[in-house]
């Protein structure tokens, strides 16, 4: 009888609480919630994966959590981001995607307050996609001043250096990304890929005004606009 006490058995028969599985459901810790559900696209420490990084202080800074925790549930239409909430045909109890929302606006805000005021992140109209002669021109305008500089003057890629950042002006990748995924990483830029955000300078220019609201929506459109009919296309139509 000592030993079997010594040798920590039950003589009960009853298993130790601690031992036994817990169900999906009932997982209530943010790291297993995010490495089971969301590492494979946005990193396992949030940035550095196929999706845009969630590991940003500007992101968490501007999303508000109802959106945060709208786009976990329901996914993201237009995207490969899919719906995690159980009455979407996910896994995730609603407890679990408030959780998780909640967590990612907790583990990575930044402290510091931001030095300035960005634009909003929700896109509020969506563009046309067949704009008049002069829409099409100031939109270009806007995408030569602030990306031309890394994404080629057509969007095509930076020419000539095959570890510069890609292709915008691609099918693949505009079907895959929405309206609302595109204004947000105007905004955020890719900390981790090196893409400067709205209001960080980019390429050798000595000096760089922020994209304003009004030039980001003029982006997100032009970027639709290719989505949808092409910039060969739009051109010869005008």
């Amino acid at each position: 009888m000592i030993l079997l006490n010594a040798g920590g058995c039950n003589l009960s028969g009853k298993p130790d609480q601690a031992d036994l599985p817990v169900s999906p459901e009932q997982i209530a810790n943010f790291d297993q919630l995010y490495t089971t559900n969301c590492a494979g696209c946005h990193g396992a420490t949030g940035k550095l994966g196929p999706a845009p990084p969630l590991n940003d202080p500007l992101f968490v800074a501007i999303i508000p959590e109802d959106e945060l925790h709208r786009v976990i549930g329901d996914g993201r239409a237009g995207t490969l981001m899919p719906a995690f909430a159980t009455v979407n045909g996910g896994s995730l109890t609603d407890k679990q995607v408030k959780l998780l929302a909640e967590g990612v606006k907790s583990h990575w805000k930044s402290e510091a307050p931001l030095d300035h005021s960005p634009p909003a992140y929700a896109i509020t109209n969506e563009p046309q996609t067949i704009p008049a002669v002069e829409e099409h021109t100031r939109r270009l305008a806007i995408y030569q001043r602030a990306c031309a500089g890394c994404h080629g003057p057509d969007g095509s890629g930076s020419q000539g250096n095959r570890s510069g950042p890609g292709a915008i002006n691609a099918p693949a990748f505009l079907a895959l990304i929405s309206n609302q995924a595109l204004r947000r990483i105007i905004i955020t830029g890719r900390p981790d890929l090196g893409m400067p955000t709205y209001a960080e300078k980019r390429g050798r220019t000595a000096e760089y005004e922020p994209i304003s609201t009004a030039e980001i929506d003029d982006l997100v459109a032009l970027l639709a606009q290719w989505r949808s009919v092409g910039s060969t296309a739009v051109a010869e139509q005008h």
